[in-house]
């Protein structure tokens, strides 16, 4: 059964996500939205640190395998290898290869934005960018030559996150029946900020794409499940420590671009994520039931098509609507379409494309 609260979750997240690459092109500060709060405009505070919000499925990823892996095997060291790489391949990659065929017809047919560029002046192969989407080190390619394909760019994070599960069910099996496993995950959670200030604020934005700088979020995820499945009893306060978690949250999304602290701040918003995992965890059962927190829910629970796709409707946007050319008033105009095209497309493609091919090719290849 879905926690619906990790849902909701899911859904503020890609909410921010959305809102951060809308604001990239369509820059809102000369809009209503561009009220100034504390010397910054509210759109600049609101939409500058969008990255926060992969930090949050960093996390919801980690929690999540690590505690469909306990309740299917009973413990990290019996993990089905098989079966893991199977449920992966699954929900991965039919989004994957979709993807890379829109973008590839889009850029076919001479669409600017689905089209290879060479920002740092070093022209890149389209070919080689595909390679790096499916081997997963997109990240590398951006951090090496820039944003080299805009609709395609999305995909760094996926980098990170199947480069883990690449190796996860490895370690479970390897170091799942000791505490090895949870030294080798507080190593990763270590190491991150240190990766981070090694890297601070370059051009490159390494000290956010790397994988070494993603990492600690999808550690502390796992660690949050493991602590999740031992922990006994109730949990006091549980409402007031997710109030305070929440505002510790808001407060260190607003407090400064993510570039000027990343060091710590990405590991701090990590763990108050787990934290907030963790209190979702002590109730999995209750529902949403306000229009609000339904909505939400709707929205992440096909957060991964969202997340994937929404560069394709901004993409297209951006043909019609040179963003330099992009007058206030159509920009506030822009957003609701842009919203709702995105939330149509990613509810076509995962009630007749992503589910059924993830529950073909689990039926297929995994015995019940």
């Amino acid at each position: 059964m879905r926690n619906e609260k990790i849902d909701i979750l899911r859904g503020i997240s890609i909410l921010l996500v959305l809102l951060h690459h809308f604001n990239i092109p369509y820059k809102l500060h000369d809009t209503f939205l561009g009220v100034h709060i504390f010397g910054e405009s509210l759109s600049t505070l609101i939409a500058r640190n969008g990255n926060y919000g992969v930090t949050i499925f960093f996390v919801i990823s980690g929690f999540l395998i690590t505690r469909h892996t306990l309740q299917r095997s009973g413990s990290l060291a019996e993990i089905k290898l098989k079966d893991f790489y199977v449920r992966r391949i699954a929900r991965i990659i039919p989004c994957l290869v979709l993807l890379v065929a829109m973008v590839t017809l889009l850029g076919a047919i001479g669409l600017k934005p689905f089209l290879n560029q060479a920002p740092n002046g070093v022209e890149v192969s389209y070919g080689l960018t595909v390679l790096s989407a499916f081997s997963f080190w997109m990240n590398l390619l951006i951090i090496e030559y820039g944003w080299v394909n805009y609709a395609l760019g999305v995909l760094w994070s996926l980098s990170v996150e199947e480069v883990f599960y690449v190796v996860f069910p490895l370690l479970c099996v390897g170091l799942g029946r000791g505490k090895g496993f949870i030294v080798f995950l507080l190593l990763i959670i270590a190491y991150a900020p240190y990766f981070r200030s090694l890297h601070f604020g370059e051009e490159s934005g390494a000290y956010l794409y790397h994988y070494f700088s993603s990492f600690d979020g999808i550690a502390i995820g796992c660690l949050t499940a493991l602590y999740t499945q031992h922990f006994k009893g109730a949990l006091q306060h549980s409402k007031l420590i997710m109030t305070v978690t929440a505002l510790l949250m808001c407060g260190l999304y607003l407090y400064a671009p993510i570039k000027e602290v990343s060091t710590w701040s990405i590991s701090a918003f990590a763990m108050l994520t787990a934290v907030l995992i963790f209190c979702f965890a002590q109730d999995p059962q209750t529902q949403a039931q306000s229009f609000g927190s339904r909505a939400l829910v709707w929205i992440g629970q096909r957060s991964y098509e969202m997340y994937l796709f929404h560069l394709i409707i901004l993409g297209l946007m951006k043909v019609v609507y040179f963003p330099k050319e992009t007058l206030p008033t159509e920009k506030l105009m822009l957003l609701p379409i842009y919203f709702i095209a995105v939330f149509l497309m990613s509810w076509a493609i995962e009630k007749y494309y992503s589910t059924p091919l993830n529950r073909m090719i689990r039926n297929k290849w995994i015995k019940s």
